[in-house]
């Protein structure tokens, strides 16, 4: 049999509970989450055995998941954005939902798809696969929520965190915008927009712009080294045609210069800068690194696009699975109790006393045996585990048979 240290048992647990905290912090296992609307983002499931294929679309919350359908066979969702939970309501023929009974009949602001009937990616397969022998990672496109096989997006994924989010092929389309984006940011780490370097990489153009140092080394080079004013930089750094917002650029360069970077800022459209530059579109997924929402245009042209595609999330760093699983995973640290302190809190202080020595001879006990094995360089099976808990029993039974003290 293969061997497991202990601290490698007590590793692979921590880190199974890590994940778990992760998934599930941001959902209460006790309460149904209808109360609170379309709550941001939150763990789902579907339930094969209320709502077969053939059947409407159903998802149900973590708490219903435990209250009302623990005896049924679930499709794990992970998790959804803006959705309400379902259970109980008209979708549901057979079944009322023991945690809150009255909800209304649907929810017309869910979205469902085929992960709902537990089916995955292009291919429309279940996962695990039991007829799938290739071993590949299922990566879940942050604009549709569906999960794909890696060898299914059109391009190799990068290797496991060299990427923060993908973009499925079919959403590239629908958010056609982004190609723009992904020109400057996708598959790389992110440097600012206005000073983004330019190669040409795997069959995306980019437009090669020299430095500034560049440009004075070449300028010293050829012999000729140009010194603008302060007015001549003004008027190049604000050589746009125009603004999103309609403000005329010549108005800019009346404010002093730190003030005119500033509303510049705002007022010129990022999406407007990059397209007019050559970029190219590919029919395949796309990797984005951490922050990447953050670069996107918010000026009132781009915000008005993000809502007519239905998108706006996009712009919301909260709205990230990771901005999630470190929000359940930090709530969850601050909540989670040591369970011998609540059990002797709940006990009175002879109780306390008695289960303190206990421990303590407990613990005292099974280092030095341990450390026996440690010692001898021998792998600690199973039925020495057995034998030790037996002779600390029988020890124990010793103990109490004595003379008691009481005192007065």
């Amino acid at each position: 049999e293969p061997v497991v240290s202990l601290a490698e048992v007590l590793a692979e647990n921590e880190e199974l509970e890590k994940e778990a905290r992760a998934v599930l912090g941001g959902s209460d296992h006790e309460r149904c989450s209808y109360s609170q609307g379309a709550v941001k983002r939150q763990a789902l499931y579907a339930c094969s055995t209320c709502t077969p294929p053939g059947a409407e679309p159903a998802g149900i919350c973590l708490a219903c998941s435990y209250e009302c359908h623990g005896t049924h066979r679930l499709f794990e969702l992970y998790t959804k954005r803006n959705f309400r939970c379902d259970c109980g309501n008209s979708k549901f023929k057979n079944l009322q939902c023991k945690l809150l009974p009255e909800k209304g009949k649907v929810n017309s602001g869910n979205k469902y798809n085929d992960n709902f009937y537990g089916l995955y990616c292009t291919c429309k397969r279940p996962y695990p696969d039991p007829e799938d022998e290739i071993p590949d990672e299922m990566i879940q496109c942050i604009v549709c929520e569906d999960w794909f096989h890696g060898r299914h997006l059109g391009a190799v994924p990068p290797e496991s965190g060299d990427f923060h989010e993908m973009v499925c092929q079919a959403c590239m389309k629908h958010c056609h915008f982004l190609w723009a984006y992904a020109s400057q940011l996708a598959g790389k780490e992110i440097p600012p927009l206005s000073k983004a370097n330019s190669l040409e990489d795997e069959g995306i153009v980019l437009k090669v712009e020299e430095s500034e140092e560049q440009k004075k080394e070449i300028k010293k080079e050829t012999g000729v080294e140009h010194h603008e004013t302060k007015e001549e930089k003004q008027s190049e750094q604000f050589n746009e045609p125009s603004t999103s917002s309609g403000y005329c650029t010549k108005c800019l360069q009346k404010f002093p210069m730190e003030i005119a970077e500033t509303i510049s800022e705002f007022l010129f459209c990022k999406l407007k800068e990059l397209q007019s530059k050559p970029f190219v579109k590919k029919d395949t997924a796309t990797f984005w690194p951490s922050n990447w929402r953050s670069k996107l245009c918010t000026c009132e042209d781009c915000l008005k696009m993000y809502s007519e595609l239905e998108v706006q999330f996009l712009t919301d760093e909260c709205d990230t699975v990771l901005a999630y699983e470190n929000k359940g995973t930090s709530d969850q640290e601050t909540e989670r109790r040591d369970p011998l302190m609540d059990t002797l809190n709940s006990m009175n202080r002879v109780q306390q006393v008695e289960l303190i020595c206990e421990y303590n001879d407990l613990k005292t006990e099974l280092t030095d045996y341990l450390r026996r094995f440690a010692d001898e360089g021998t792998v600690v099976k199973r039925e020495d585990i057995q034998h030790f808990f037996e002779e600390f029993q029988s020890r124990k039974r010793r103990r109490t048979n004595r003379m008691q003290y009481y005192c007065s």
